[in-house]
């Protein structure tokens, strides 16, 4: 039987991907490209999910690949291996997603979570190499409670679901938005500055947003008068801002 290893992202699953490689393994890693710790997840249908990041890129595919990778994950007979690191948001939100989906069938997983490493995205392709073949299968409790969280946060379906140290939570719109307030200054900053110094300053020993939803923060700060902006907001590489006075 063929294993399929299932990624929690584009960069976790380029890292595994050469791991596996690098053992000289013919194994083949399948990427989930939803970051599933934001936005609405209401609805299973890959199409209101791709609607909803195509307020932020300009990529039209991504219906056709979140299609793709729930209809493959859910179909294949295939071994399954998960990987993901419950510190990190997304990962965390894409475990309990894919636990979600695949119901009873048996899979194994890969759980990174460790104090020196927040996500599978981070670790590096040697020390992915030496987990390859540490996967053990999901216990029916594990599972269970996966399915129960997941099922209590699409429900209440928030704009962003975080992690502490209880597990994965629904946070409102704002909740990010004091952090990015604390990393401007009344001096004029790059946008991907002050979106750079909120990742990598306020959110260990957890990975909590992605770079993009920080800047729809910011555009959403600057359209409150909170932040002031020279140039357009939505450029983070050209555009600064600062505080009011």
């Amino acid at each position: 039987m063929r294993t399929l290893h299932v990624a929690p992202g584009d960069s976790a699953g380029g890292s595994l991907g050469q791991a596996i490689r690098g053992a000289g393994r013919d194994e083949e890693v399948l990427r989930c490209r939803d970051d599933l710790s934001c936005g609405p997840i209401e609805s299973d249908d890959p199409s209101a999910r791709a609607a909803w990041w195509a307020r932020f890129y300009d990529v039209p595919e991504f219906e056709g690949d979140f299609e793709t990778f729930w209809s493959r994950v859910t179909t294949t007979d295939d071994r399954l291996v998960v990987w993901f690191g419950r510190h990190s948001a997304g990962e965390l939100a894409f475990f309990l997603a894919m636990a979600d989906r695949l119901g009873d069938r048996s899979y194994d997983i890969v759980d990174t979570t460790g104090p020196r490493y927040p996500a599978v995205s981070i670790i590096p392709t040697d020390r992915l190499r030496a987990l390859l073949g540490t996967e053990r299968p999901i216990t029916g409790q594990e599972r269970e409670e996966a399915c129960r969280q997941w099922c209590r946060l699409r429900a209440e379906n928030a704009p962003f679901r975080v992690v502490t140290p209880t597990g994965l939570v629904s946070a409102p719109v704002d909740h990010f938005d004091p952090l990015l307030l604390e990393r401007a200054t009344p001096e004029w900053r790059k946008i991907a500055r002050v979106v750079g110094d909120t990742m990598g300053y306020n959110f260990e020993p957890y990975m909590q947003v992605g770079d993009m939803m920080l800047l729809a923060r910011v555009v959403a700060l600057v359209d409150e008068g909170k932040l002031l902006a020279d140039g357009d907001p939505w450029d983070m590489h050209s555009c600064r801002v600062r505080l009011p006075g």
